[in-house]
């Protein structure tokens, strides 16, 4: 299904910049009202600040309230999303949980999510790969390397540089 609002963020490993690249994002679109959404399979303890917006069997959907605290939904509200979800799901109820999440957002607002593997469920306008730099800490994302618009590592991100992407007409583009 492609989605041409939507803008994925992938990672090659942990602390490869997916949170990093996404609150960059946000700042730059803060002013058209842009959504952050995070969808990870771990089903750890919910932590507060979070209101349930939707329990499944298999997902869980909150939005984040609290813009204090260090977790990524909190510091991705705190750069300016006008709202934030986060989504706890197996890999069987992750598209579910998108479409769930898509009834509580504005039709064409800007959306970016941090989910690697719902490159697979859905197509949207950008793509977006953070290449980690670390020795040891690489993730085999090989099958989604090939649907990727653009690559970054956090140097790349890194001081004032211009990041090169656009929102325009309800479609993410790289610039």
């Amino acid at each position: 299904m492609k989605v041409p609002n939507l803008l994925i963020i992938a990672g090659t490993g942990n602390k490869a910049g997916k949170t990093t690249m996404a609150c960059r994002i946000i700042e730059k679109f803060r002013d058209r009202g842009i959504v952050a959404v995070k969808i990870t399979p771990h089903f750890h303890e919910t932590t507060p600040g979070l209101e349930r917006v939707v329990e499944k069997p298999g997902l869980s959907v909150y939005e984040e309230k609290n813009s204090n605290t260090s977790k990524d939904t909190s510091r991705m509200l705190a750069a300016g999303a006008s709202s934030v979800f986060f989504a706890k799901v197996t890999g069987e109820t992750l598209s579910e949980a998108f479409l769930e999440i898509l009834k509580h957002i504005p039709e064409g607002a800007p959306v970016v999510c941090e989910s690697p593997a719902l490159r697979y469920y859905f197509d949207p306008g950008l793509f977006i790969v953070m290449r980690s730099l670390l020795e040891g800490n690489q993730k085999d994302i090989g099958e989604l390397l090939k649907f990727s618009h653009k690559e970054f590592t956090l140097n790349d991100i890194s001081g004032n540089r211009q990041l090169p992407v656009g929102f325009s007409y309800g479609t993410w583009f790289s610039l």
